[in-house]
This record gives structure tokens, C-alpha cells and sequence, in this order.
């Protein structure tokens, strides 16, 4: 008795044409599962614990996103979310301000950070050509 039959000589046998998915699909399945694991661990941001104060919440319809400048209590700056060095303060500032109708920024300060420093860094933002300038708190 002879071995099993495979189709004779060969011949009856045509090439796969159509491409493999599967290695494909595994790999992107693959890539998921690691952006979705990673993407927790890229969110950075500067802890502020600002101060409590009394006041009015500001609301108000602007076309224009505000621009705030954040000071961590080790008085490290952050404008929006690039950091920024006091020395390249007013020049990062005024070059941001220098399309926009309003020149307005809101300051963000950790209630740890000396008054001294939080007043060196406005008149720094009022040099840029800053017209307003509002201290964020949170309320009480």
C-alpha cells in the first residue's frame, strides 16, 4: 500500500495569494495593551496647592484660551504645560502674546511659595507687557 495522496505530482497546488492578518493583528493587540498601560504614567503636571481666599469666581466669555502661569512651592515655572526658567520668563511670554487680543494671565501659586517671589515673578509678566494679571485661589 502506498502513502497518502497529495494531489499527484504537485501541480494541482497554487501559491496563497491572500496576506496573513493574524501576525498582524497580534502585534497591534500587543501595541494596545502597552500604550494602554504606559498612558497613566505620562501624565505630568506640577503639584500647586494654592490658597484659600474669598473673592468671586471670574465668569466670563473669552474667544481665546487663557493662559496660565503655574509656580510650584519650589518655585519652579510653568506656563501652561512647558516649563519655563525665570530668566526666559518675560521673552516666553511675549512672544505667546504677541498675536493676542487680550494680554491677560492668571498666575497659579502654591500657598508655600514667599509673597517676595510671587511678586518678583508678576512684575517679570507686567515687563512682558502684560496687562492683567489674576491670582487663582481656591475658594473658601
Amino acid at each position: 500500500m502506498a502513502g497518502p495522496s497529495f494531489g499527484g505530482d504537485g501541480d494541482d497546488y497554487t501559491p496563497v495569494s491572500e496576506m496573513n492578518m493574524v501576525p498582524f493583528i497580534d502585534v497591534m493587540l500587543v501595541l494596545l495593551i502597552i500604550s494602554m498601560v504606559t498612558t497613566p504614567f505620562l501624565e505630568q503636571g506640577v503639584n500647586v496647592e494654592l490658597p484659600v481666599a474669598g473673592g468671586q469666581s471670574l465668569q466670563k466669555q473669552v474667544s481665546e484660551q487663557p493662559i496660565i502661569l503655574y509656580v510650584s512651592k519650589n518655585e519652579n515655572l510653568r506656563i501652561g504645560d512647558t516649563p519655563v526658567s525665570r530668566n526666559a520668563l518675560a521673552k516666553e511670554l511675549a512672544k505667546l502674546f504677541k498675536g493676542r487680543d487680550t494680554k491677560e494671565l492668571f498666575v497659579r501659586a502654591d500657598k508655600a511659595v514667599p509673597y517676595g517671589v510671587v511678586a518678583e515673578i508678576m512684575s517679570e509678566v507686567q515687563s512682558a507687557g502684560i496687562e492683567r494679571v489674576g491670582l487663582v485661589t481656591q475658594p473658601q
